[in-house]
C-alpha cells in the first residue's frame, strides 16, 4: 500500500478528541507543490528506468507508458471510487497523454494538482458523512452496500457519491449497532472517524504525494520496481536489520490524535525501565535530561517515532499518561537511554511438535521463519553479532538437534522474501554445495549462485511449509530444496513472485549539500530454479496441498496485468537427493484420513470456502433482520465449535474476537490488544503446522519400516534406510 494510501485510510480511520457530536465544519483548503528536489529526484529516476543497462524490463517512457502512470496513480488516490466525480476525472483526462512529457520537463505540478482536488472531495465526504450521521437512519429497507467498487464507473454527480456515502455509513452504523453498542455511543464513535478526515489530511506532506505519484510510475513499467522516500528507506532499513536504537516500544496513534504504547519490546530500555507498558499515551517527548518538552498530541505517527529514536546512549524523556488513568490523571515523566534494540519480533523461532503416540511418537522441530532479514550494514562492517535469518536459523537448528528432534518443518508462510543472499545461504545450511539459484540479467547472461560452504547444519528430515503468500526469497529457497529432493514442500501455490530487485541509493546522485534523495528498489534480473524453470507468475506447487485460502485470481504475481511471464533457463547441474514421487500416494492418503477426522482442519476448510462465498457477493445487506439473522448463524456455530474444543480437550479458541465488532484498530483498547496479541505469539503451533509436522513423521515412518519404498525414494547407498531415518532428505 502506498504512502498515500496509508495516509488517505488513516484520515477515515482516525478520529479528533471529543463526545458529543459535533458540527461539522468546513475544511480549509490544502495545497501541496513540489520542491526542487523532488523534480531532480524524478529526473534522476527517469533516466535510470529508461535505461536497459539498469532495468530488466525497460519501457520507453511514451503516450503508452504515460496512459498506465496514470492510471495507477489514479487508483492510488481513489481506487475505489469513494471522492472523486467522473467530472473530476474527465477534468484529469488531458493527463492521460501527459505525464510523459511532464515527467521529461520536471512538470510534477499536474500530479499535485490531482491530489489537491481528491483533498477537497475527502473534506466533503467526510462532511457528509458526518451530517447523515446526525439523522435517523432506517435499517428495515431491503438494500444493500456494494464494497468492492474497484471496477465501477466514478459517480456522475454529487447526488449520485451521496447515496453511496449514506449506504457506506449505514453499513458502518449497522456493524456496531449489532456488536451491542448503544446509539449515542455509535454516533460518537463514528463522528470521531469520520471528523478526523478533516484534521489528519493536513498532515499528509509534499513527500508523500511525490513518493505515491513516482510508485505510480515504476510500477505502471512493472510490480516489483518502486520509490522509497528517505523516511521509508530508513523504516526499510530497520525491518531487514530487525534492529534499531531507541527505546523498544512499538506506537500507534489513538482515536484521540494520541500516540499510544502499542506494545514493549522484550530486553529493551522501555521494558528493562519497569515504568512503561501497553496503553500509556505520550503527550510530549524531550531530549536528554533537561531538554524542552515539545507537545506531540495530533503528530503524525512517523513525526513522533523520528522524536523518540536516537544514537545509543543517548537519553530521551516522556511525558506519560498511564493506560489506566483517566483523561484527567496525573500524568509522570519517564527518563530512558536509549538503547541497540534488537525487533525479535520478526526474528526466527523455534518449537516442538510431539506427533503420534508411543513407540510411532515422532518429535519434530518447527521453525517459524518470517521474513529474510540481514543487517547488510552490520555485515559489511564486519561485526561479529550482525542479526540474520541464516545465523539465527543455523542457532535453532543446533539447539532443535541437542533436543533430539526427529525432523524438522521450516515454515515459510507468508514469508514475502527479503535478502536474497539470505535465500542463498540458508539453503547452504540443508545441501552440501551446490547451485540454489540462476539469475538472468537484462543482457541475458545467466549467473548461477552457488552454496559454497561444505558441510549441513542439519541432514536430516525436511519439510517447507508455505502458502499463497510466501514470496521471493522464500520460494528461491522452497524451490531448491524441492529440486533437490531435500524437502517436502507443503501447503499452497506460493506468489509466484521470481524477479530480483537492487537497492538504488540515490543519494549518490545529489550533492554533498543536499542529501535527501532517498533509494530506487529496481528490478535488475530475473531468478530460476536449479532445474531451469522460474518461478515467476507460476510459483512454487507443493508436493502435498493444503486447502486453498488465497485463490490466485485474487492474490498472487498472476493478478498483476503487467507481471513479467513465465520462462525458462537450461538446468543448473546438480544432485537430486532423493525422489519423492512413490511416498506421495502414501503420505497424502495418511493425511487425507487425518484432515477428516480433525475438527480444526475440517472448520479451516469450512472458512475458506466461506471466505470465497462471501468476496464472490460483492456486497452486504443493509437490513438489520437479515445482518443480525447471519450474525446469529455466525455466534452459533462459534459456540459450538467452542464445546467441540472443549469437550476434545483442543487448545485455543476462536473467541469473541472472531465476531464483528465493528470498531478499526484505533478505536480499541490498546492494552487489551496488545495483551491479545501476545498470548497469540505464544500459542502452539497452528493445525496446519502440526499436520505438516504429521506428514514429515509419516515420511520418516514410511521409509524406515518399507525398505523397498526407501529404495525407490532414495539414492543407492550401502544402508539406504538407517533405523534414524537420516537419509531422508
Amino acid at each position: 500500500m502506498s504512502a498515500l494510501r496509508r495516509l488517505s485510510v488513516l484520515a477515515l480511520t482516525l478520529a479528533l478528541a471529543g463526545g458529543a457530536l459535533a458540527k461539522p465544519k468546513p475544511v480549509e483548503s490544502l495545497t501541496l507543490s513540489p520542491s526542487d528536489t523532488q523534480k531532480d529526484v524524478a529526473t534522476l529516476v527517469t533516466q535510470l528506468l529508461s535505461n536497459s543497462r539498469y532495468h530488466y524490463h525497460p519501457l520507453p517512457l511514451d503516450d503508452a507508458l504515460s496512459e498506465k502512470i496514470y492510471q495507477h496513480y489514479l487508483e492510488a488516490l481513489d481506487r475505489d471510487r469513494m471522492y472523486l466525480l467522473a467530472s473530476d476525472v474527465e477534468r484529469f483526462s488531458a493527463l492521460r497523454t501527459g505525464f510523459d512529457d511532464a515527467l521529461r520537463e520536471r512538470r510534477l505540478e499536474p500530479a499535485f494538482e490531482m491530489f489537491n482536488i481528491y483533498v477537497q472531495r475527502v473534506a466533503e465526504r467526510s462532511r457528509f458523512a458526518r451530517e447523515y450521521l446526525r439523522t435517523d437512519i432506517d435499517f428495515s429497507a431491503d438494500e444493500s452496500w456494494a464494497y468492492d467498487r474497484k471496477d465501477v464507473p466514478f459517480a456522475a454527480n454529487a447526488k449520485e457519491l451521496d447515496d453511496l456515502w449514506r449506504k457506506r455509513v449505514k453499513n458502518d452504523v449497522l456493524r456496531l449497532k449489532l456488536a451491542g453498542k448503544s446509539m449515542k455511543a455509535i454516533r460518537e464513535t463514528l463522528d470521531k472517524r469520520y471528523a478526523n478526515t478533516e484534521s489528519r489530511i493536513r498532515s499528509i506532506r509534499a513527500d508523500d504525494v511525490f513518493q505515491t505519484f513516482l510508485n505510480a510510475y515504476t510500477n505502471a513499467i512493472e510490480p516489483h520496481t518502486g520509490y522509497m522516500n528517505p523516511r521509508t528507506t530508513e523504516n526499510f532499513n530497520v525491518s531487514m536489520r530487525l534492529s534499531l536504537e531507541g527505546i523498544g516500544a512499538v506506537l500507534q496513534v489513538n482515536d484521540e490524535e494520541v500516540t499510544v504504547i502499542r506494545s514493549i519490546v522484550p530486553g529493551g530500555p522501555a521494558a528493562m525501565s519497569g515504568k512503561v507498558k501497553p496503553g500509556d499515551r505520550i503527550y510530549a517527548v524531550g531530549q536528554g535530561d533537561d531538554g524542552a518538552m515539545v507537545d506531540v498530541v495530533g503528530w503524525r505517527i512517523d513525526d513522533v517515532v523520528d522524536l523518540i529514536r536516537g544514537p545509543r546512549q543517548t537519553r530521551v524523556r516522556l511525558d506519560l499518561l498511564p493506560a489506566d488513568a483517566g483523561i484527567d490523571g496525573e500524568h509522570r515523566t519517564v527518563l530512558l537511554t536509549r538503547e541497540k534494540v534488537k525487533l525479535e519480533e520478526q526474528a526466527a523461532r523455534k518449537s516442538v511438535l510431539t506427533v503420534g503416540e508411543g513407540e510411532a511418537a515422532r518429535r519434530i522441530g518447527v521453525i517459524d521463519l518470517p521474513t529474510f532479514y540481514q543487517d547488510f550494514e552490520g555485515r559489511r562492517r564486519d561485526e561479529p553479532d550482525y542479526r540474520s535469518a541464516t545465523r539465527d536459523v543455523a542457532k535453532l537448528l543446533a539447539e532443535l538437534k541437542q533436543e533430539k528432534v526427529d525432523g524438522v518443518v521450516i515454515d515459510l508462510r507468508n514469508n514475502g522474501g527479503g535478502s536474497l543472499t539470505e535465500a542463498i545461504e540458508l539453503s547452504g545450511l540443508f545441501i552440501d554445495r551446490g547451485p540454489v539459484v540462476q539469475v538472468r540479467d537484462a543482457g541475458g547472461r545467466v549467473d548461477v549462485q552457488r552454496d559454497t560452504q561444505a558441510g549441513t547444519a542439519w541432514d536430516g528430515p525436511l519439510a517447507v511449509l508455505v502458502n499463497r503468500a510466501s514470496a521471493s526469497a522464500s520460494e528461491i529457497f522452497a524451490g531448491a530444496m524441492q529440486d533437490y529432493g531435500r524437502a517436502l514442500i507443503i501447503g499452497e501455490t506460493t506468489f509466484g513472485k521470481g524477479t530480483v530487485q537492487n537497492l538504488v541509493d540515490l543519494d549518490m546522485f545529489s550533492r554533498a549539500d543536499a542529501p535527501g534523495f532517498g533509494q530506487l528498489k529496481m528490478t535488475v534480473a530475473q531468478f530460476f530454479r536449479v532445474e531451469g524453470g522460474s518461478t515467476q507468475n507460476r510459483g512454487v506447487t507443493p508436493d502435498i496441498a493444503f486447502p486453498v485460502t488465497l485463490d490466485a485470481e485474487d492474490y498472487g504475481e498472476s493478478t498483476y496485468d503487467n507481471a513479467l511471464p513465465w520462462t525458462r533457463v537450461e538446468a543448473a547441474d546438480h544432485v537430486v537427493q532423493a525422489n519423492f514421487k512413490p511416498l506421495l500416494p502414501l503420505l497424502e492418503a495418511r493425511h487425507e484420513v487425518r484432515a477428516k477426522a480433525d475438527p480444526e482442519f475440517v472448520w479451516l476448510a469450512e472458512d475458506a470456502a466461506e471466505y470465497r462465498r462471501q468476496r464472490s457477493e460483492k456486497t452486504i445487506s443493509l437490513n438489520e433482520a437479515t445482518r443480525r439473522a447471519e450474525r446469529e448463524r455466525n455466534e452459533a456455530r462459534r459456540k459450538k465449535r467452542e464445546e467441540e474444543r472443549k469437550a476434545q480437550g483442543l487448545a485455543g479458541a476462536d473467541g469473541e474476537a472472531s465476531l464483528d465488532d465493528g470498531l478499526q484498530a484505533d478505536e480499541r483498547n490498546v492494552a487489551a490488544d496488545a495483551k491479545r496479541e501476545e498470548e497469540a505469539r505464544n500459542q502452539p503451533p497452528d493445525v496446519l503446522a502440526r499436520e505438516a509436522a504429521n506428514i514429515l513423521a509419516d515420511a520418516i515412518a514410511l521409509l524406515r519400516d518399507d525398505r523397498a519404498l526407501a529404495a525407490q525414494v532414495l539414492p543407492a547407498d550401502p544402508d539406504p534406510v538407517a533405523p534414524d531415518a537420516k537419509r531422508l532428505h
